[in-house]
């Protein structure tokens, strides 16, 4: 499970355009990493069009967004095409870094158990730490508590 202050586990995953994403590439910058269920469904919608609406005031903080989810890149591609999203979708069909990340794992809908994406957030520090976590994330407001949290964190560090 994820902690607050523990090392980010690292990742590589492609992007909708099949260009490789390592996290420890990004040393130096904040990481909004938000994981989601599933391309073109009506909350993973909404919360891309807000990360994309806001992206501008997380890159004027430091920070690069990034979704993730178990599509593949030619979906997340359609996915952001239809909709204008301009947020970086990574494709993880292995579901390895869902797993790494708590995002993986037992959900109940209609009566019924299943494995699924559990739609989390996690935002990760420029030295590679878990710097907050969001699990079972509800979308309505949560783009903008992630904003704020990171404000928070920079004003608190002096940076």
């Amino acid at each position: 499970m994820i902690e607050v202050g523990q090392e980010a586990p690292n990742f590589c995953l492609p992007n909708q355009d099949g260009v490789e994403i390592c996290l420890q590439d990004l040393r130096g910058k904040w990481v909004v990493l938000y994981f989601y269920p599933k391309d073109n469904t009506p909350g993973c919608t909404t919360e891309a069009k807000e990360f994309t609406r806001h992206l501008q005031e997380f890159e004027d903080l430091g920070a690069v967004v990034l979704g993730v989810s178990p599509q593949g890149c030619g979906s997340h591609r359609s996915f952001m095409e239809k909709h204008g999203l301009e947020v970086t979708l990574l494709c993880d069909e292995a579901k390895e870094v869902l797993k790494a990340y708590g995002a993986w794992g037992k959900k109940r809908a209609y009566g019924r158990e299943y494995e699924g994406v559990i739609r989390t957030t996690v935002l990760i520090d420029p030295e590679g730490r878990i710097a907050a976590f969001w699990p079972k994330v509800r979308v309505k407001g949560h783009v903008e508590a992630v904003r704020k949290e990171l404000e928070r964190l920079k004003e608190e560090r002096g940076i």
